[in-house]
């Protein structure tokens, strides 16, 4: 026996809250993720850039550098680059690690499948393709793989937690 469409209609409404929370996770993280891995890459791509001239082109390089820099002694041209070299390489490291140590792209990539999946969830529900009963299941089963997304809003006493 189906429940009445007020437990079809609360579950909707819980899943559309969800969805909501999912979406503004997303808003908030996608973008740290997106600095952090930009600055692993653009600092990486430096530290070999820092690394290149005097690798390549040697005595040469660094006396054309000491004079466009008004350096008499070519050994501080070596001195800087290295430093240069070590500082954005430590940027690198401490940006690709940060971005590892909290998971945010396996995050990103549970909520935007979990996003997904609630919205399935709610076509078939809103079209009366699946029991109210098997749909709570299902939502349950979704968000059980984000614990990492906080819920918008507390749900009413008495409410879908009951099913």
């Amino acid at each position: 026996m189906e429940p009445v469409p007020d437990r079809r209609r609360e579950l909707l409404d819980r899943i559309g809250e969800r969805r909501a929370g999912v979406a503004a996770y997303l808003r908030r993280i996608r973008p740290r993720r997106d600095r952090l891995i930009t600055t692993s890459i653009v600092s990486s791509a430096l530290a070999a850039v820092l690394t290149a001239g005097p690798a390549l082109g040697g005595r040469s390089f660094a006396d054309t550098v000491g004079r466009a820099l008004s350096l008499r002694d070519t050994s501080a041209v070596w001195r800087l680059l290295c430093l240069g070299a070590l500082v954005v390489s430590v940027v690198a490291v401490i940006s690709t690690n940060l971005a590892e140590s909290r998971g945010l792209e396996r995050r990103v990539n549970a909520a935007e499948a979990c996003k997904t999946e609630l919205e399935g969830l709610a076509t078939l529900l809103e079209f009366g393709r699946l029991p109210v009963g098997d749909a709570a299941e299902l939502y349950r089963q979704y968000v059980a793989k984000i614990p990492f997304v906080d819920e918008t809003t507390p749900h009413r006493p008495g409410g879908m937690s009951a099913m």
